[in-house]
Order: C-alpha cells, then structure tokens, then sequence
C-alpha cells in the first residue's frame, strides 16, 4: 500500500501529546474501532522496543493478526513503529507520528502509515479497499486521539498486560 498521511491539531504541547503515544498501551483506547485483541510483547510498554499484538477488523480480511515494535523513539518529536500482518506475517507495515510543534502552543500530529505486499493477492486485497479503508480509520484514530487527550472522553479499552 502506498503511504498516506492523515493529521489532526490538539490544544497540548507536543511533549505531553508524545508521552501519551510513546507508551503502546494507550493506542488501544484511540484504535480500537479496528485494531481489537491487544497484548502486549513486553511488560515495559514505553519507548524503542515496546510492542504489541493485535487483530486488524477489516472486511474480508481472514488472517487478521498483526504486530508493531517501536523501532525508533526520538522524544518529542517523532516515533516509528514497524512490524508484520496477514498470512504468515508476510506483509510488512511501518507508521510513523510525526509531533509538530503548532501556533498556540498546540501540536500537530501526523500518522503516516505504509505496508509493502509481497504477493499479488496481497496486493489486489489492498487495491480492493484496503487503502481506503485504513486511511479512514487511521483518521478517526486521531480525532479520537484528540477528543482523549483535550476532553478526556471517548477513551477506549487500555491493555493491560494478562494476569497469571
């Protein structure tokens, strides 16, 4: 899938926008109109190295499970998340938010996200809807990101690491 960006302006300063994103464990209370299922990969879920796994709910999407490892976390500006989905974790997908510091003392939040398809029917799946479909709900993320972090509402289900 080629990348897209899609943004969105809070009224905080980006330090505290990025505090709240360097931690995977929060991403569930802004994703989880589509990513559902969260687990995290290890019991520190802040900075480079912090991870989880989760199902992607999109229609006609039968191998579901994906995971994203921050790969790069340069505070407060910036964090990369790379990991794999579909079948036999075969696709690579990488997002990148991107914290600017805005007028006003407000941020603004870029997502930009990219997956590279490694067989035709990977790739014909993405064509059929799988862009679209993503890129609208990676919009809704962030105006949900927003509503958390200014308002404090619309929160979702954090993850918590399982009890034994």
């Amino acid at each position: 899938m080629e990348p897209f960006t899609v943004s969105a302006t809070i009224n905080l300063p980006r330090e505290q926008v990025f505090d709240y994103l360097a931690d995977v464990a929060n991403h569930p209370e802004f994703c989880d109109h589509y990513l559902v299922d969260w687990h995290l990969l290890r019991e520190d879920s802040r900075g480079a190295g912090a991870g989880a796994r989760f199902r992607i709910k999109a229609p006609l999407n039968r191998f579901s499970w994906a995971d994203m490892t921050f790969a790069e976390v340069q505070r407060p500006f910036r964090i990369v998340a790379r990991g794999r989905g579909g079948k036999y974790n075969r696709i690579k997908m990488m997002g990148i938010w991107e914290i600017h510091q805005a007028a006003g003392g407000a941020s603004r939040v870029d997502y930009t996200f990219e997956t590279v398809p490694v067989l035709p029917s990977d790739h014909l799946l993405e064509l059929v809807g799988g862009r679209g479909w993503t890129k609208r709900r990676a919009a809704r993320a962030l105006r949900r990101l927003r509503a958390i972090l200014e308002e404090d509402r619309q929160r979702g289900k954090r993850v918590m690491i399982a009890a034994r």
